[in-house]
């Protein structure tokens, strides 16, 4: 006998109902269609809070205050100041000793006046003005005037010519660190012997001309240009490339040495001279240009047979 009902039925079980399908696990959640966050007034609220925390994350929140801790902003100038502090300090000991303006002017050059120099210093026979050029007493910066001395092709004439000459070693298998240090250290140290005896000749003979020390150095320097023709004729054309190149640079090199000294020490005394004591200072004075000006192929081939063979 059935059991009546009372007026309800007994509740079915929930089915289970498949989700859809999702595949692989999403690596970044697509936000481009979100709706930006509503706030209970039902406006949109903006990405940032006027008045309240950064809404970037904790580490904005921690670099907006250290920039607003007054401690930290006080330890960021107290730094500041003290580089500028040693900055002053080191540009006032290098001013002691060496004139930075005027290093300056030494190193005012441009790819035109590069040029310019390079072709004088390979054929200065043809070269008939070799007088600096001066405005209201200063001197033409080297851009301005090819017959300024400059330190700028010295200086990478250097570096040129010691690149050269450990790969010279390095086709000969004789390469080594060692050597190549005191190829460099030789050629610089012939320099500064060679400004050092420059400068004793000239104060002996009591010459009084504006040939600086930086003068001294740049006139001395152009043989690394000699030196790296002479090389680059070794090594792509024997032992007789290299000799005729040798030939060829130092004889240039000296053209242009005794040309260029000629205009500095010789025309500083040509206004004063009198009398026979004038006269043997005078010839004294062409002496030492000319012998500074032989001196250069002796220490280009000093510098440069052995990187040959």
């Amino acid at each position: 006998m059935d059991l009546p009902q009372h007026g309800y039925r007994a509740s079915a079980k929930p089915r289970a109902r498949a989700g859809p399908h999702t595949g692989d696990p999403l690596l970044f959640a697509d936000t481009s269609s979100a709706a930006p966050p509503m706030n209970n007034q039902g406006y949109y609220t903006p990405g940032y809070n006027i008045g309240g925390a950064p809404v970037g994350g904790p580490e904005d929140a921690g670099v907006n205050n250290l920039f607003a801790d007054p401690m930290a902003s006080a330890a960021m100038m107290y730094g500041s100041s003290l580089a500028n502090q040693g900055k002053d300090i080191v540009n006032k000991e290098i001013s002691r000793y060496v004139s930075v303006n005027k290093l300056k002017y030494f190193f005012a050059v441009d790819s035109k006046y590069v040029m310019k120099k390079l072709l004088l210093l390979v054929f200065p026979y043809t070269h008939q003005d070799w007088e600096v050029r001066y405005h209201r007493d200063t001197p033409l910066t080297p851009r301005h005037d090819v017959n300024a001395p400059d330190l700028y092709i010295p200086s990478m004439a250097f570096i040129t010519y010691i690149l050269l000459a450990g790969m010279a070693l390095g086709i000969q298998n004789r390469f080594s660190p060692e050597v190549l240090g005191l190829c460099a250290s030789t050629a610089l140290v012939w320099v500064v012997i060679e400004v050092l005896v420059m400068l004793l000749c000239l104060y002996i003979l009591s010459v009084h001309s504006d040939l600086s020390i930086f003068d001294l150095f740049a006139y001395s320097g152009y043989k690394y240009v000699g030196m790296i023709f002479t090389v680059l004729g070794g090594l792509l054309f024997g032992s007789d490339g290299y000799f005729v190149a040798l030939t060829w640079s130092s004889c240039a090199l000296m053209f242009f040495i005794v040309r260029s000294l000629k205009m500095k020490i010789l025309s500083s005394f040509s206004h004063n001279s009198m009398g026979a004591g004038a006269t043997a200072k005078s010839r004294l004075r062409l002496y030492i240009t000319v012998a500074s000006a032989a001196f250069q192929p002796i220490i280009i081939y000093w510098l440069t047979s052995h990187l040959v063979r």
